[in-house]
């Protein structure tokens, strides 16, 4: 485990980047740079989305129904594919975020000593 490379250590497990796009779309409307700043913030610098994740993610996403996009007009004048939570992406979080704390908890207690 010590020679794992660092880009190895932050590998997240499977559906948190969808989740943490989904939660940051509850926010506000946002296009992909945008996301990628937004998640890059809120987790303080730890996490840093690439853009060869996030677009595959936000297809994954759109396909399934939980996001929608549309073409605007961002404030520096450029064309951005803005994307939207649907009623069925925030129902879809709102499971997945059950789902992960549960898992969390899990993982918890057996990373915690035994008591004696």
């Amino acid at each position: 485990m010590a020679n794992l490379k660092k880009t190895e250590q932050r590998d997240l497990f499977r559906g948190a980047l969808e989740m943490m796009i989904l939660r940051s779309l509850m926010d506000e409307p946002m296009h992909g740079y945008a996301l990628v700043q937004h998640i890059k913030q809120r987790s303080n610098e730890l996490l840093q989305v690439e853009e060869g994740s996030l677009y595959p993610a936000l297809q994954r996403l759109l396909k399934a129904g939980l996001v929608k996009a549309e073409w605007e007009i961002s404030a520096s004048k450029r064309k951005v594919r803005t994307y939207r939570i649907t009623q069925a992406g925030k129902r879809h979080l709102e499971q997945e975020v059950s789902s992960f704390e549960q898992m969390l908890e899990g993982i918890t207690r057996v990373l915690s000593p035994l008591e004696s």
